[in-house]
């Protein structure tokens, strides 16, 4: 009668080597599997265990704060244009609300003293006017009373010449424009308003860096106001 050896048997081999002289060459790399334990080696083998465990869980936890530390800086590169247009439109819109409040202001403050900006052109220009033997102002609404008021104020300025007035009705409110010997200046409220709306915009460009030019450039013939 013919046995079969089991399915899992393995056949016996001897790998360790000798020489002649009986010394061993090479050991045996087999180790028997050790089926019983120690409660102490337990105890360090759950120890062991338990620190791998907390290492893989710590580098874990590092990797994906990394992760998303990384995730951040990208979503915050990305989001700085967005952040610089919404400043720069803020700034923007607060200009032109600024701008819009100081119009209604003026407009209401020469409604309420119209020969305020010509007074204090002709005292701003005493001393280029008070050599002069002729003032021409031109100006609309330039009734009696308002002509002597300017008189007083063009002898205060240390002129002492003559004044001539010439009502010009084509000239918006507040609007005037003088004349003598050697120059001349002319103010109106809306052009002004344009230019300080076109210095506030150029300014704006310039910390967009596209700087352009504040003041528009002045005629050699005369003043502006």
């Amino acid at each position: 009668m013919t046995q079969t050896a089991p399915l899992n048997a393995r056949p016996f081999s001897f790998d360790t080597e000798f020489d002649s002289g009986g010394s061993v060459v090479r050991a045996s790399e087999f180790r028997p599997t050790k089926r019983t334990y120690m409660p102490s080696e337990v105890e360090a083998l759950v120890a062991q265990a338990r620190l791998e465990a907390r290492e893989a869980a710590l580098a874990e936890a590092a990797s994906i704060q990394a992760m998303g530390i990384a995730a951040i800086g990208e979503t915050l590169a990305s989001a700085v244009p967005s952040l610089t247009h919404v400043a720069r439109t803020h700034r923007e819109h607060s200009a032109d609300l600024a701008l819009a409040a100081a119009r209604v202001i003026a407009a209401s403050a020469l409604d309420r003293l119209p020969t305020g900006p010509l007074q204090s052109a002709l005292e701003t220009l005493g001393q280029e006017i008070d050599a002069s033997p002729r003032l021409v102002v031109r100006s609309s609404g330039l009734e009696a009373a308002v002509q002597e008021k300017i008189q007083a104020v063009c002898v205060d300025a240390g002129f002492s010449g003559v004044v001539a007035f010439r009502d010009d009705l084509s000239l918006p409110l507040a609007a005037f424009q003088l004349e003598w010997a050697d120059g001349r200046a002319d103010f109106d409220p809306a052009a002004a308003a344009d230019r300080i709306g076109a210095a506030l915009n150029a300014a704006l460009a310039a910390e967009a860096g596209h700087a352009e030019s504040l003041i528009p450039a002045q005629s050699p013939q005369g003043s502006e106001f």
